[in-house]
């Protein structure tokens, strides 16, 4: 199995486990932000994160970034479901890893559940990768599961969170045996975090980082 195989049944499987959680974790931010003019998504999966950059921001240019093309066929008809044009959109499927980046400046990234799939190595050079196409004022916003603080809700998010990777390493041949935070890594790409929100009993969470060169 892989990601191509999961696309058709992500949609139901994350309602079923999650509700609406994740996409309020999505769309956290997007009211506050600055108006973008170029934003880069990575692994996007479904879309809906997508859907909702091209509700708000109606004229800034659109980089998706998936390596599976089953998530980017899904996201082309969320798109279309929701009478968005795509006229404005790049769906490149490639593996983010082997990405060769253009020369474009992206002032917006976003990376939903995606960075929790890297090694800390990897996650090392995809965010140095990923910072060197960002503009010197880029926001970057986060949003994934996190350890929760505290006993008893670490414990909780832990388990939650074992289950998770056994599932995707075994589905989705996922290279990840765990979570590594991406804090320092955006730290040491210039980038500062300027607000966090958390929910699920710390499980989620969103972040809003911002780069001040």
């Amino acid at each position: 199995m892989s990601f191509d195989t999961l696309a058709p049944h992500y949609r139901w499987m994350e309602f079923v486990l999650a509700g609406e959680k994740l996409q309020r974790c999505r769309t956290a931010f997007l009211d506050e932000i600055p108006p973008p003019r170029n934003i880069l998504l990575l692994g996007e999966g479904h879309g809906r994160g997508l859907v909702e950059c091209c509700r708000r921001f109606g004229s800034a240019r659109i980089t998706c970034i998936d390596s599976s093309a089953g998530m980017l066929d899904t996201a082309r008809r969320q798109l279309k479901r929701h009478n968005l044009s795509s006229s404005r959109v790049a769906l490149i499927q490639t593996d983010i890893v082997n990405w060769m980046p253009t020369a474009s400046a992206y002032d917006l990234v976003i990376t939903n559940f995606f960075l929790d799939c890297f090694t800390a190595a990897q996650l090392d050079d995809i965010i140095l990768k990923v910072a060197g196409v960002a503009t010197d004022d880029a926001n970057w916003l986060v949003a994934d599961f996190q350890a929760a603080p505290g006993t008893m809700r670490r414990i909780r998010s832990r388990m939650i969170l074992w289950l998770m990777y056994s599932f995707f390493r075994l589905s989705a041949q996922l290279g990840a045996h765990k979570l590594t935070p991406p804090d320092a890594f955006l730290q040491r790409a210039g980038f500062t975090l300027r607000r966090r929100t958390q929910t699920e009993w710390g499980l989620l969470h969103s972040d809003w980082w911002q780069r001040k060169l």
